[in-house]
């Protein structure tokens, strides 16, 4: 996660006085970051992240286990890198051209995008993925349900025989909404909450399969809302900068699971990191990652 404030950008080196054989914890990789001129705030909340980077300072949320810092911490630093090699990256979400220094992108975009599904297997954007394959598999199961009963049922066309069952019954609101509080009366009101959820409560000699096409529809407002989330997170983690955040992550932590994913990314990444590309942090794989 990273934020853009316009700030006097001022000029660091790292003191390479650092002993190969520190011990990776989250003291000397703060100890790190500092020495790169980078201010490392570890009392905030990182608003609602774990990490977040904003230009030469790194929030480090105060409720983060340690055994999780180191790995935020380099997820962090490498938007810094990033920002180090384009600074515009902040406003587009960088390039993965540029970030690899190549436009044959193909290949490594989509190891890029395989390494994020393994090192994010918790993220909102997998769980909702989930969520959305399995109500579109109860959507499907439904429509079976209801075509045993009415064989030419189409949900891209009009249900004739529900559409006459229902004209008259309070029901049919549930066809657009999963909760509508009904008020009756004019001289005495009296209010009547309906829900999907108590359908068979609330009209119990409803036909099932009528019962089951509320529901479907009820469904259907659902895998709808769940592919608006699903495409609005996309956008966050298929942005090369946080591709590119997860990859140097995955390849600081575990390197041996990320060259078997990302072989041909792993390649590009250490003959550019080898050659100075990637600036610091060649150093803080040097100081701490002994694989490469």
């Amino acid at each position: 996660m990273f934020l853009n404030f316009k700030k006097k950008e001022p000029q660091y080196t790292v003191k390479m006085s650092y002993d190969k054989s520190k011990p990776l914890t989250k003291r000397n990789v703060i100890e790190f970051l500092r020495d790169c001129g980078i201010e490392v705030k570890t009392n905030t909340k990182a608003r609602g992240n774990q990490g977040l980077y904003q230009k030469n300072r790194i929030d480090l949320s105060r409720n983060i286990k340690d055994d999780k810092a180191i790995a935020v911490l380099v997820h962090e630093f490498a938007h810094h890198i990033h920002y180090k090699i384009d600074k515009d990256f902040v406003k587009n979400g960088g390039s993965i051209e540029k970030l690899f220094d190549t436009k044959d992108i193909s290949e490594i975009k989509s190891e890029l995008i395989q390494v994020t599904r393994l090192t994010d297997k918790n993220s909102r954007l997998t769980v909702f993925l989930d969520a959305k394959e399995e109500t579109s598999k109860t959507i499907k199961s439904m429509q079976s349900a209801i075509k045993r009963d009415y064989p030419n049922f189409l949900r891209s066309k009009k249900f004739s025989e529900f559409e006459k069952y229902i004209k008259n019954s309070d029901a049919k609101y549930l066809v657009k909404y999963d909760a509508i509080r009904i008020v009756k009366g004019f001289f005495i009101k009296k209010e009547h909450i309906l829900t999907v959820k108590n359908l068979e409560n609330d009209f119990p000699d409803m036909p099932k399969a009528f019962q089951i096409y509320i529901r479907l529809c009820s469904m259907q407002r659902k895998q709808a809302k769940l592919a608006r989330r699903v495409n609005k997170l996309k956008k966050y983690y298929e942005k090369p900068t946080e591709l590119f955040a997860r990859f140097v992550t995955g390849y600081f932590m575990t390197p041996e699971t990320i060259e078997t994913v990302a072989p041909i990314t792993v390649k590009r990444f250490l003959h550019l990191l080898n050659n100075g590309y990637y600036k610091e942090l060649k150093d803080l794989f040097d100081i701490f990652q002994k694989k490469y």
